[in-house]
Parts: structure tokens; C-alpha cells; sequence
């Protein structure tokens, strides 16, 4: 007899709790093998594939795509231990097979075969009872949707997971007895808090805007009218004007952006200067043969180059100990602009690469970006961020540290200006260069000597010869 098995959004790491489904890779029925990716995710900081750890056939999905779903909650079952005849040829009948632990965006052994769909039995969906721990410390149990009282709130601990989730609701009185989840087995997301506080604060505007109940505040579940999802980028018009959910990347960017303001106490300093030189290097370097060399790669030599002699400023503040960490490893962040928002993509030990293999790898990250296949290991970890906003035809920019980093260097756009060059009035290649740094990890005497070291290389590169 098959043995169904359920598979939940696993652990994402990185602090993220909830995931955003944005399409579905496979359809119930299909067989499935381990570690194939089922389902294409959106997280607050990547869009990642989740392979299963079971091999079998999809016997139910839950949650439609843009549906948002907390880390622990069901995503599929898969019935495994009855493989139709040379599906599974060699191995025995009954045995339940599973890979382990899954990592988003990773697969966990086994290279994914290619689905084939059968005719299985009627889909059962597997409810679901378990207990989580709360963010109150507490356990809160995640009943069944067979359990959840019809017409009415549910008696006994409330059906929610994410710790955030119960935070916003006590930010705001918000009672969740109160409340059905939109999440499979009724469970309470953080957008059914968010619906719930805007329906209490405009009620006029959603009777105008609102043709029909919303899904989420229907107390009978068999009763919910069909809705279509909304995506992380829905706009919602209301009396006040448009409203747009800060979620996802945009969500993610908001938080960490004002912790940087609430934690870091930030300065800046800034310098132009004559980039000419720089240019000209760069195209001989590139009239040469061989791999073209980008301007960021040239950039990001220098930071590292200036960061070796300056190494407060690759640091980090350990808040609870009051200490500042200097780290050992330059890994490189630079910003991104892409059709999901801004996204700073890290180049791991950039001290430890010549000119061509940050070309490359700027090249590679930079496309993943644009196509949406950023992993959350390729979105983390950075330890300085260089930030090219002369790509948008600004020179300057006070830029906010990416916490918890320690500094960020600005580069403004490289134009023709009047510049005094060799005593005589001249036409140059002028930029304008920033750093944001923490003054608790330094003074800014470190930050002008970092700051003054990295212009000297851009007008005269040649100094940098003498640092390799």
C-alpha cells in the first residue's frame, strides 16, 4: 500500500519565515522524483526552486500561485512505495524514499528525472495538526481544516506559525481569534493581519473598491467566494490613493534600510576626481585582447586595494558585545537595479580576484539578477558595498549602509568638466566619489585616508601597481 508523505516549505535560513508561490512545477498526478523541484518560490530576498525530498506521485498540492505561505506549512504529499510498472524498475515495493533535509534553492542528492504523468487514485489531501513553537515562546497548534469551527472563530489556541505575524497583530490590538487564515489548513498570514488593519482603517474605501467578500474575512470557509491571488506587486486603489504591499524585495529592502537608520550613526565625505587616467587604462586594457574589463571591476580593484589599508572599514558592530568585528574576507556587494527592485548580489573573496575574474563574476551575478535566479547565498554576506549610481546619470549620493556593514563607497557619473590639470585649464573625466561609513567603527580621519586613496588610484592608476 503507498505511503503518502508530506512535504512543508522548509527552513529558508537567513531569518526569512515566509515564502510567496510563484509557480508550480509540477501537477498532481505527476510522478516526481527526489530532489526535482516542485515549486518556484519568492522569497524577501531571492526567487528559488524547492526540490522534494520524495520520490513518487503528487498526490495534492496546496496554496495557488501568489499565495503566500509561512516556512513549516504544507507545500505537497507525495504518495511513494507503488511506482507503476518501469517507473521505478529494481527497487522494492513500499519502501518510503526521502533525501533528507532540503536546502532552498539547492537540490540534496539525486539528479531530477523527467515527470511523467499517471492516472492515480482520487487526491487525498493530507491534513495536518502539528505544533510550532510561537514568537512568544509558547506552542501554537496548526489544526486541520477539517478542525476549524464553520461560521465562527476558532476556539483554543489560534492557528498561526510566523512569529511576525503575532508581533503586527499585538503592534495593533488586533485580536487573531478574530480572524480565518487564507493559508492552507486556515493558518493566519501576514497579509490576512495587513487586510484586516486596512479594512479597519478604511472601511468606506474597500465598499467601494471591493466588488466582492474578500476571501480572507469570510468566517465560512466552504462559503469563500474564488479570488484571484494577489502577486507581491499588486496595487490596491483606495480613497487615499494607491497602495502597494511592501513585500518581498521591496519589503525586504524597507526593513533592512531603516534598521541602518535606526542603528548606524552614518557620515559622509566626498571628493571628485580625475578619472581620465582610469579611462584610458581601461582601454588599452580592452584593446589588448582577451576578456573585456568592465569600469566596476577596475572600481571594485581599487576598494579592495584601499580596504587592505584600511581595514576598519570592513568590519561589522557586535551590538551585544560592544565590539567591533574586522573581518578577514572582502566580500564585495554592489547595487543592482532590476525589474524585482534593488538587489545588492556579493561577490565572495573579491581581494582574491584580478581584474577579468570580477569582470566575470560581476557579468554572471548581474544576469542571474535580471533573470530573478539570485539565491539567498547570493544575496547575503557581504562585508562592503560598492554602489554605482552614475549608471543613472546623478554625480552624488548620501547613500544608506547596507546593515550591518561598516561603509559604502559611491561612484557618481564620469562626465567632461573644467579641471586645472598640470597648471593649465583643461577638458577631464571628472567623478564624483562618496563613502557612508559608520563613525562608531572609525574617525574620520580613516574614512578621508581610505576615501583620498581610492581617488588617487583613479587618476593616477599606477599607484595601485605599487600596492600588488
Amino acid at each position: 500500500m503507498a505511503q503518502v508523505l508530506e512535504f512543508k516549505l522548509p527552513d529558508l535560513g537567513e531569518g526569512l519565515t515566509e515564502a510567496e508561490i510563484v509557480r508550480w512545477l509540477v501537477e498532481v498526478g505527476d510522478v516526481v522524483a527526489i530532489d526535482q523541484p516542485v515549486v518556484e518560490v519568492e522569497t524577501a530576498k531571492a526567487m528559488v526552486e524547492v526540490p522534494c525530498p520524495y520520490g513518487g506521485v503528487v498526490t495534492a498540492r496546496f496554496g495557488a500561485e501568489g499565495t503566500e505561505l509561512p516556512v513549516g506549512a504544507p507545500l505537497i504529499t507525495v504518495a511513494v512505495g507503488e511506482p507503476s510498472a518501469g517507473d521505478r524498475a529494481g527497487e522494492e515495493p513500499g519502501a518510503a524514499e526521502g533525501s533528507g533535509n532540503v536546502l532552498v534553492g539547492y537540490g540534496t542528492s539525486a539528479a531530477p528525472a523527467r515527470r511523467r504523468r499517471v492516472r492515480p487514485g482520487r487526491p487525498v489531501p493530507v491534513p495536518v495538526s502539528s505544533r510550532q513553537v510561537d514568537g512568544d515562546g509558547g506552542l501554537a497548534e496548526v489544526r486541520s481544516a477539517e478542525a476549524l469551527a464553520v461560521g465562527g472563530a476558532v476556539d483554543g489556541p489560534v492557528p498561526v506559525i510566523s512569529p511576525l505575524v503575532r508581533r503586527l497583530a499585538r503592534q495593533h490590538d488586533l485580536d487573531l481569534r478574530g480572524l480565518t487564515g487564507s493559508g492552507p489548513d486556515g493558518l493566519i498570514l501576514r497579509s490576512d493581519v495587513e487586510e484586516a488593519l486596512r479594512t479597519a482603517a478604511a472601511p468606506d474605501a474597500r465598499a467601494v473598491t471591493t466588488t466582492a467578500p474578500d476571501a480572507r474575512l469570510v468566517a465560512d470557509p466552504a462559503a469563500r467566494p474564488t479570488v484571484e491571488p494577489r502577486s507581491a506587486t499588486a496595487h490596491a486603489i483606495t480613497a487615499g490613493g494607491i497602495r502597494t504591499p511592501l513585500k518581498g524585495v521591496r519589503g525586504a529592502v524597507a526593513d533592512k534600510l531603516a534598521r541602518s537608520r535606526r542603528e548606524i550613526p552614518d557620515a559622509t565625505c566626498w571628493v571628485d576626481a580625475d578619472a581620465t587616467e582610469l579611462m584610458r587604462a581601461r582601454a588599452a586594457m580592452n584593446a589588448a585582447g582577451g576578456p573585456k574589463i568592465s569600469l566596476l571591476a577596475l572600481l571594485a580593484r581599487i576598494c579592495t586595494a584601499a580596504l587592505a589599508r584600511f581595514p576598519e572599514l570592513n568590519s561589522t558592530v557586535d551590538t551585544e558585545a560592544r565590539e567591533v568585528v574586522q573581518l578577514d574576507a572582502v566580500h564585495l556587494g554592489f547595487a543592482a537595479q532590476t525589474d524585482r527592485g534593488l538587489v545588492v548580489p556579493v561577490v565572495r573573496d573579491a581581494q582574491a580576484r584580478d581584474a577579468e575574474a570580477l569582470t566575470a563574476e560581476f557579468g554572471r551575478l548581474t544576469e542571474a539578477g535580471r533573470a530573478g535566479r539570485l539565491t539567498p547565498g547570493d544575496l547575503t554576506g557581504g562585508t562592503f558595498t560598492l554602489n554605482n549610481y552614475g549608471v543613472f546619470g546623478v554625480d552624488g549620493s548620501t547613500p544608506i549602509i547596507n546593515h550591518p556593514e561598516a561603509a559604502m563607497l559611491g561612484v557618481g557619473r564620469i562626465v567632461p568638466k573644467p579641471w586645472v590639470h598640470e597648471g593649465e585649464l583643461a577638458v577631464r573625466q571628472v567623478v564624483q566619489l562618496s563613502l557612508t561609513f559608520d563613525h562608531r567603527v572609525c574617525d574620520g580621519g580613516t574614512a578621508g585616508g581610505f576615501l583620498r586613496y581610492v581617488a588617487d588610484c583613479v587618476e593616477a592608476p599606477a599607484v595601485l601597481l605599487r600596492t600588488l
